[in-house]
């Protein structure tokens, strides 16, 4: 007699299920890039899909309750000069979200509550640092204001958001970066990278603490850092068959699990669920999600299931776990867009028929808030993130804040007099995304809504300068203007005479050689010797036709 072990698991019996049309989004211009990438970022409050767009790049920003068709001349965030390649939500502050584009560029934009009326082309920051585009950007999971971008000059860059300074520049990949991954708490960084390699890095310092081989296939790979502090990974073997590996950061040469799957040519994008320990994989071009659960017993990876639909998808987006629904056991929901440009809401559920709040499906999940400053994370610290309890629905303990930038001063700027100290040191609001303010990093924040953010007017503080001194400098500088002025009418006024006198010798048939008067080679010209000798040049012109000429109406010093 043989018997056959069903695993137990409470996760096994879980299905997809798509809402109805009416309660998706329709008529969306996906974008066509070839650039391996999800094109879709979801929170609680929004869902954005990356967009084709003429004259540049941009991606739609949609709230939740917006459902339905989309016209075709709703408002877009378009800033970019180029096609945008990825986009994220900052996990600390719900209406943040920071975009990297073909145009090198990466920029962070403030979006309001209740979405976007009229087209958002000024975004709160501008991070330029790459040379070639950007196809990658991920949020430190617990300091607050850290982004990661990574971009085709095989370059990883590590950004205070909140100073709009590059922290650390990562230079230890030889060819393009597919993917990063931040672990559980942010001390340690997995990247994958165009030679097959997969790396662990210190990100601080952008020393390569372990490397191997992920995936012999030379298409695009994928590696995630699950919470327990494995790692998973998606590729392709030598003859181009999907794969997916669990290893363990010490050992990432020897997998502790490795499987093929299929033939299909889409590269895998590993959604990871960090309370359940499930992962699902959605392949680009494919029809459907498969989703697996982790655990300590053999295989460690188990195969549960798949959501099929008819058509290809294009797009992929998953929300966190505090927008789900608890009342009907939604373990996940995910944004899947096709070809059509359809966007369908897919809900991942376990089936219980108790309507009470399932404390085992529901861990305490990752909060809105950060746990640390960036200047403390920079610094080394590293903490866990913030968990906050779904019994009773998740409610954002954080107001509506607004985002704006403090750039460091520069040595350049210093103040070069009093019209320019303006230019010099000023105090602004430097970022923040929880509702806390700190003085070691400066910032602040004020609540808001329905207001795209904008730096506060600069207050001039010049060190070491009493406003009695400014004062005293400014009295002076006035009245050296007003000596330089009546120097300069002085001068005007012997220019206009000299002019008249050459005028009026023209007019008479005179030259200069025809007098002495006017020679202009002696450093001061003066008439005649004395009065006497000026009245007989005058009475020797008029009286008995003389070739001297002597000008009667100026003084001597006026000429």
């Amino acid at each position: 007699m043989s018997f056959r072990v069903v695993r137990s698991s409470k996760f096994r019996h879980v299905y997809g299920q798509a809402l109805k049309r009416e309660q998706c989004y329709d008529n969306i211009r996906v974008s066509k890039s070839s650039w391996d990438s999800t094109f879709c970022a979801v929170n609680p409050k929004f869902l954005a899909i990356i967009v084709e767009s003429a004259g540049g790049g941009a991606f739609i920003v949609l709230p939740h309750n917006k459902v339905g068709r989309i016209a075709a001349d709703h408002a877009l965030v378009g800033g970019h000069k180029g096609p945008v390649l990825d986009i994220a939500w900052c996990p600390h502050n719900d209406n943040v979200i920071a975009s990297g584009s073909e145009d090198c560029v990466v920029k962070v934009w403030q979006i309001p509550d209740g979405g976007l009326t009229r087209t958002l082309t000024e975004p709160v920051v501008d991070l330029v640092h790459h040379q070639r585009r950007v196809g990658l950007v991920l949020w430190h999971p617990s300091a607050l204001n850290i982004l990661l971008t990574a971009g085709s000059d095989n370059l990883i860059v590590i950004w205070n958001v909140g100073t709009g300074e590059a922290l650390v520049l990562i230079e230890c990949h030889p060819d393009t970066i597919y993917s990063a991954c931040w672990n559980w708490d942010g001390s340690q960084l997995v990247t994958t990278c165009k030679d097959k390699k997969i790396r662990i890095l210190n990100p601080r310092t952008g020393e390569i603490l372990t490397e191997a081989i992920a995936h012999e296939g030379s298409k695009a790979t994928r590696a995630i850092f699950l919470r327990h502090g494995l790692i998973f990974t998606t590729g392709f073997n030598r003859s181009s068959e999907r794969q997916y590996s669990l290893r363990a950061p010490d050992a990432l040469g020897d997998p502790i699990v490795m499987v093929d799957l299929d033939t299909s040519n889409g590269v895998m994008f590993p959604l990871y669920d960090p309370d359940t320990n499930m992962i699902y994989l959605c392949g680009k071009g494919d029809s459907v999600i498969r989703y697996f659960e982790v655990t300590p017993e053999q295989p460690f990876v188990h195969y549960i299931n798949q959501f099929q639909t008819p058509d290809s998808q294009r797009a992929i987006g998953m929300m966190p776990k505090r927008g789900c629904d608890v009342s009907t056991c939604e373990l996940a929901r995910f944004y899947r867009l096709n070809n059509g440009g359809l966007c369908q809401v897919i809900s991942m559920i376990v089936p219980r028929k108790s309507e009470l709040f399932q404390e085992d499906l529901y861990p305490d999940t990752l909060a809105d808030e950060a746990s640390i400053l960036a200047e403390e994370w920079i610094s080394g610290s590293d903490v866990d993130p913030q968990l906050v309890s779904l019994k009773g629905g998740y409610v954002s303990q954080s107001q509506s804040t607004v985002l704006t930038v403090t750039k460091k001063s520069n040595v350049l700027d210093k103040m070069r007099g009093p019209k320019s100290s303006s230019a010099a040191a000023t105090t602004t609001p430097a970022v923040t995304s929880n509702g806390s303010s700190g003085a070691s990093n400066g910032t602040t924040q004020s609540s808001t809504s329905n207001a795209v953010s904008h730096q506060a007017e600069p207050t001039v503080v010049i060190s070491g300068v009493s406003e009695q001194a400014l004062t005293d400098l400014r009295s002076k500088f006035e009245d050296e203007f007003r000596k330089l002025k009546a120097i300069i009418v002085k001068h005007e006024n012997r220019i206009r005479s000299l002019e008249a006198t050459v005028k009026a010798m023209a007019d008479r048939g005179l030259t200069e050689t025809d007098t002495p008067l006017l020679n202009t080679s002696t450093p001061s010209p003066t008439i005649a010797g004395t009065n006497q000798s000026v009245a007989n040049a005058h009475d020797d012109h008029h009286g008995d036709g003389s070739g001297h000429y002597t000008n009667t109406t100026l003084a001597p010093d006026e000429v």
